[in-house]
């Protein structure tokens, strides 16, 4: 086991974990919160990932991330508007701008597949000088999201925080208290596509690359990284339930590494996330189950000891 699971390993799972966190994040706004199946993820990932490398290409490396952020915001807002001005359900309006942000996003790219970012400056290069060691890609990438998941907590807990959380609680009751919820659902969105795409810039700049396909199937990892943070955490203030999703992220990837370690093949990536998303989702299922279970052979046990009583009984009546 101790040769499986190395320093490196917990690393750059760590790593990986801290920089994904923040699609799960966006998912949680999305999907938990505002009960909302945003679809367009995958897309405004790549997105994110597309703008910042074109704008770190040009040295302004801090720049390129709020580039992403405000890319994200304009894809959210799209989402959001053919939702509650177009009459399309969420999860169709998700895969319209899914496919949609394709195009956009080779075209940002300069309709090339990929870029290269080796020549350019970053965070991580940065940090490389100013701090060195072998750690100072896990710090770079901790702080931003640590910064990020306290911001989304406290903006969560303002009365704009509260009124987005009741649209997805109780949409009807919301609207009875003169609140828009349309505007709701589009900054809850907005809020959430944008933390997606800064997750996509901070992985083009740690990876020092950007691919057209690099979001495929991005919607499976953070639905796994929400759901596994969730259910060890659970419930609780909402900064408690931002540091489970941020946790749940980083475990996601910790068990992928094993994986990779295990000789899976790559190929079979995918499958493993879905199995993992599904083990996740049916867990607090599953745990009922069991307490149902035990419940019932307990009462199953008591039964036949009453029944056992009532024979002994009426066995001794009998001899009588």
């Amino acid at each position: 086991m101790g040769s499986i699971i190395t320093l490196s390993i917990i690393q750059s799972a760590l790593e990986l974990g801290f920089i994904y966190a923040l699609v799960a994040l966006a998912l949680f706004v999305s999907f938990s919160l505002l009960n909302i199946a945003d679809l367009s993820t995958d897309g405004c990932f790549t997105l994110g990932c597309a703008v910042c490398a074109a704008v770190t290409l040009s040295g302004h490396p801090v720049l390129a991330l709020f580039a992403a952020m405000a890319a994200g915001i304009c894809s959210g807002f799209i989402t959001a508007f053919l939702q509650t001005k177009m009459g399309i359900q969420s999860i169709l309006a998700g895969i319209i701008v899914n496919t949609g942000l394709y195009t956009i996003n080779i075209a940002v790219m300069g309709f090339a597949s990929n870029i290269n970012l080796f020549s350019c400056d970053t965070l991580f290069s940065w940090a490389k000088e100013t701090i060195g060691g072998s750690w100072y890609k896990l710090i770079v990438a901790a702080v931003v999201v640590i910064l990020a998941g306290i911001v989304l907590a406290l903006f969560l807990n303002t009365r704009l925080g509260l009124s987005i959380r009741a649209t997805g609680d109780n949409p009807d009751m919301v609207r009875a208290s003169s609140i828009n919820t349309s505007l709701m659902i589009t900054i809850g969105l907005c809020v959430a596509n944008a933390m997606t795409a800064l997750s996509g810039g901070l992985l083009a700049q740690y990876q020092k690359s950007c691919d057209i396909n690099l979001g495929t199937g991005m919607v499976t990892i953070a639905l796994a990284s929400l759901i596994i943070g969730e259910s060890i955490l659970g419930k609780g203030s909402m900064l408690k339930r931002v540091a489970g999703v941020i946790l749940g992220s980083c475990l996601y990837r910790f068990i992928v590494a094993i994986a990779l370690r295990l000789n899976v093949p790559a190929e079979c990536l995918k499958l493993v996330s879905s199995l993992i998303v599904a083990f996740a989702i049916a867990l607090p299922y599953l745990k009922k189950q069991a307490a149902f279970m035990k419940q019932r052979r307990a009462a199953r046990a008591e039964n036949h000891v009453y029944l056992k009583e009532i024979v002994e009984k009426s066995g001794k009546g009998g001899e009588q």
